[in-house]
């Protein structure tokens, strides 16, 4: 009979080296596939996200570098026309003076024409029936036909407006030597007369006949500027009229008569004596090509430009190969009444997407399409809007802004993000390459070692199991004897090891969690010592600052003192931002002597406090010394305060004005925020405070930049003294409340109590204010003449 075969232990797929292979093989390659493949998809992922992240930096820096170039050149052009509406203002002041003082006028006069006749000595020309001087001033005297009488001569009142104009001989040339560059400058009379005097000489009359027949019989202003005269007209009646705060009045670029080139005008009306009339203008012309240098010169990358345009489109400087990209006309001439004008507009441009390219982005990057040879080319648009100005163009005055835009392509502007993104697109390549290698390598070595190891380690694995089953079984004595020096070699070490603590831990458990239990319980009574201790900390510093307070609000004046003061009712509010403010107010009577006072420490917070008390006190201490002279009691005050502050080691300062009262006038002193008068009629005053003084604590001694102003305080006057607390007050916008809403509230509450004036703001601050944190001390008060 034949013997039946024995299967070897270890053998077989059953066995544990199978099993062990089959799960922990599996399991290795399973775990280094899937390490692998997270590791790839992370590579991935961080080459987009790094892409992303740079581009957005590189975008950003891009974008932000365009829009620096955009505001520097912007305030170039800025700059340019500031320097020009100077010097217009200053030859404006010059012939204003002498409006205003016709005696000193017709002085100068006289002595101008006996010091230079040939200012003011005109000859008649036949041929053009005009007169004019001859050359050899340092300017030219335009006299037209129907200002001459019979015999050809100027009219007494034109003769005398041409020797009194004659003083630009002495102004004009130094103003077109310095300063901005000036093609000329110039003074045209009013409407009922108007000469036209320039500087430098030109053939004036002779030019205007070539390229204006008729214009010698008609009226100048009617005839060359058509509408602008009666906007000034309609200025001097009501100010507020005015487009744009201020006088100065520029022209759409047009061609100069004289020089032939594209200019812009800047003109400063001449007013009347008494402000209701017109009195002429004083002017003063640019070329076009200085603005359009400016911009000419810009260069954003390689082909990156720049434009000047006019609200309505019309562009007034770029270079040529920029008209060419945006599509635009070539420039050409519309002819209106009496000048030539520039007409070259975005409007009709033959690119469809600068036809309605919006021109008050302020700042705002634009992306913009356009063909060229056949392909759409992205570009980058950047507009920055310039102050605004009082324009003319045929007709009313109106307002203008002006818009300097930078042009660049995308290609060239994110050149450097383009190359950043190929480089990280290479380099995660590389890895990825990298990486899967590594990967199959991997699995070849652990499917190697998983076959070798597996014989080793299955050895000593029943050892490991039996012993566990007599630990399982609380038996903490087992321990295994295995002789190999491999990881179940180091296992059974590691299985003894742990027996031996699972032992000496079981037999200390309980004397460890007694010790545990006992730091535990002296961590908590620590702990509660020191919450006790921070407790009383936080009582002792609330209640000092609680007494800081009261002791404030204690030396604010009481309702009664203010009740004893016959002929003003004065209310008052005080907020501080922190328990203790910053900011000083008082009212001190002394006799007949009243002195208010207003002022506001740096800061907030128990410094500031302590800094507002030491001046209630020394501010007190004078008043009763009688001290009643308001520059000795302000240098006074500073000195010891600034003694003080020394002494204090600290950084702190305040505005603060005083006013006197003498039962007729207030006299104010001290530099702090500008006061705020109501007259009884209603009108609206407002008091800069700034040259009447230096922050208090600043220096020793400001007696020097004290000074005083007195101003008529009568019945039914209204005075709003305020901190900069008020006025800086934000809303859940960011938008501050403002001295233009003081005064309008102040106007609006005008005629009731001093109490109800003081609520009715603090109502209308309030509900500005909304939820918005109150960041600084607020502090209000009211002085009504009953």
């Amino acid at each position: 009979m034949m013997a039946t075969p024995t299967r070897k232990p270890g053998s077989g797929l059953r066995s544990f080296r199978a099993k062990f292979m089959l799960v922990v093989g599996g399991a290795v390659l399973f775990d280094l596939l899937v390490s692998g493949g997270l590791a790839l998809w992370n590579v991935q992922r961080l080459s987009r996200d790094a892409t992303a992240e740079v581009g957005r930096g590189l975008e950003k820096a891009s974008q932000d570098y365009i829009r620096s170039y955009t505001d520097s050149t912007a305030a170039q052009v800025g700059l340019l026309l500031d320097q020009v509406h100077s010097d217009v203002k200053a030859l404006a002041g010059v012939l204003q003076g002498q409006i205003d003082q016709p005696a000193k006028n017709r002085e100068i006069g006289a002595a101008m024409a006996r010091a230079a006749p040939g200012a003011v000595a005109v000859t008649f020309d036949s041929k053009g029936q005009w007169a004019q001087n001859r050359p050899g001033s340092p300017s030219v005297i335009s006299v037209w036909g129907y200002l001459l009488d019979a015999d050809h001569h100027p009219l007494p009142q034109v003769q005398t407006d041409i020797e009194t104009s004659a003083v630009l001989d002495l102004v004009a040339p130094n103003l077109l030597q310095n300063g901005a560059s000036k093609l000329q400058m110039y003074y045209i009379g009013p409407k009922e007369g108007p000469i036209f005097r320039t500087a430098p000489y030109t053939d004036q009359a002779q030019t205007f006949d070539r390229l204006y027949p008729g214009h010698n019989s008609a009226d100048f202003w009617d005839f060359f500027f058509p509408g602008l005269y009666e906007s000034w007209k309609q200025w001097a009646i009501d100010p507020a009229s005015r487009p744009v705060p201020g006088d100065i009045t520029q022209t759409a670029p047009y061609t100069d008569a004289i020089t032939g080139k594209l200019i812009v005008s800047f003109f400063h009306p001449l007013w009347t004596a008494d402000r209701r009339g017109v009195a002429g203008t004083a002017g003063s012309d640019i070329t076009l090509d200085q603005l359009a240098e400016i911009v000419e010169r810009v260069k954003v990358a390689e082909s990156g430009f720049g434009f000047l345009t006019m609200s309505d489109g019309n562009v007034v400087a770029i270079n040529a190969a920029g008209e060419k990209i945006i599509g635009l006309r070539a420039a050409s001439d519309a002819t209106s009444k009496g000048v030539t004008g520039l007409d070259r507009s975005l409007r009709n441009s033959s690119q469809k997407a600068v036809a309605a390219l919006p021109l008050d982005a302020d700042g705002v990057i634009q992306h913009l399409s356009l063909s060229e040879n056949g392909e759409d080319v992205p570009y980058l648009v950047v507009t920055k809007p310039l102050n605004a100005t009082n324009l003319w163009v045929s007709g009313p005055v109106r307002r203008e802004v002006m818009s300097l835009a930078i042009v660049v392509p995308e290609r060239e502007i994110y050149a450097s993000l383009i190359a950043a993104r190929d480089q990280i697109s290479q380099a995660t390549n590389r890895i990825l390459i990298y990486q899967i290698l590594a990967v199959l390598v991997s699995m070849l070595v652990v499917t190697a070692a998983v076959f070798a190891a597996s014989k080793r380690i299955t050895s000593g694995i029943s050892a490991l199991a039996g012993a566990a089953k007599r630990i399982q079984a609380k038996d903490y004595s087992v321990r295994v004897d295995i002789s190999t020096k491999d990881e179940v070699g180091e296992a059974g070490l590691a299985f003894n090891r742990m027996a031996e603590e699972i032992s000496f831990h079981t037999e200390n458990l309980e004397n460890l969690v007694t010790a545990r239990t006992e730091e535990i319980e002296a961590a908590k009574e620590e702990i509660s010592v020191l919450n006790g201790q921070l407790k009383s900390e936080n009582i002792r510093l609330g209640a000092e600052l609680d007494v800081a307070r009261q002791i404030q609000l204690m030396v604010l004046p009481r309702q009664k003192e203010l009740a004893a003061i016959d002929e003003l009712e004065i209310a008052a509010y005080m907020r501080p931002a922190d328990e203790v403010g910053g900011d000083y107010y008082d009212i001190l009577q002394k006799g007949n002597h009243l002195k208010i006072g207003i002022g506001d420490v740096t800061g907030h917070g128990l410094e500031s406090g302590v800094l507002m008390l030491m001046v209630q006190s020394v501010a007190r201490a004078l008043q009763e010394a009688g001290e009643t002279d308001p520059t000795k009691f302000l240098t006074y005050l500073n000195r010891t305060i600034y003694k003080n502050i020394e002494r204090t080691q600290t950084d702190k300062h305040l505005t603060l004005s005083f006013l006197d009262y003498d039962g007729e006038r207030m006299t104010i002193s001290g530099q702090h925020e500008d006061l705020i008068i109501i007259r009884q009629t209603g009108a609206l005053e407002r008091i800069d405070t700034g040259d009447l003084g230096l922050p208090v604590g600043l220096e020793s001694d400001i007696s020097s930049f004290i000074d005083t102003r007195e101003v008529l305080f009568q019945k039914g006057d209204l005075i709003v003294l305020h901190t900069d607390g008020v006025t800086e007050a934000e809303n859940p916008r960011g938008e501050l409340f403002g001295i233009e809403r003081l005064c309008e509230n102040a106007r609006r509450l005008h005629g009731q109590t001093a109490d109800q004036v003081v609520n009715g703001i603090l109502d209308s601050l309030m509900t500005f204010i909304g939820t918005q944190k109150i960041h600084d001390d607020i502090t209000l008060v009211v002085v009504r003449h009953r």
